[in-house]
């Protein structure tokens, strides 16, 4: 993790889209909070969700607080990718949508307007929209 806060990972072969994730990550959760993003294929989302969460769907993004000031993120490209045309986006727009969105969560934020608003506030601000 060294001393950047954020570390990204992938345990599957697809490419992903260049976004600022650390530079995002900074901005909703400060330099201080530790961000692990992991990018899944659909069967680990689906043991992680089950697991954890003790849903048995796959999930397009988890989002976990380990501690106070430290969590973790899982995205699931493959659900993305099937998820884009729902929302109007492309895939480089829903994946960062969706790391705003597990940042939000672990933000403290619930599902709702003023969640809404802040993901759109951030889409618009780093030009996804």
């Amino acid at each position: 993790m060294g001393t950047t806060g954020f570390s990204i990972a992938s345990t599957t072969k697809d490419t992903l889209p260049a976004i600022p994730f650390q530079k995002i990550k900074n901005d909703i959760l400060g330099t201080e909070y530790v961000v692990s993003l992991v990018f899944v294929g659909e069967k680990r989302a689906q043991s992680i969700n089950k697991q954890w969460r003790k849903k048995t769907y796959t999930p397009n993004v988890l989002a976990f607080e380990v501690a106070p000031d430290c969590g973790e993120i899982y995205i699931t490209p493959k659900i993305a990718a099937k998820e884009c045309a729902e929302y109007d986006h492309n895939l480089r727009q829903h994946i960062a949508f969706l790391f705003i969105h597990a940042l939000l969560h672990l933000k403290g934020h619930a599902h709702g307007d003023t969640m809404e608003r802040s993901e759109m506030a951030y889409m618009k601000k780093y030009r996804f929209l």
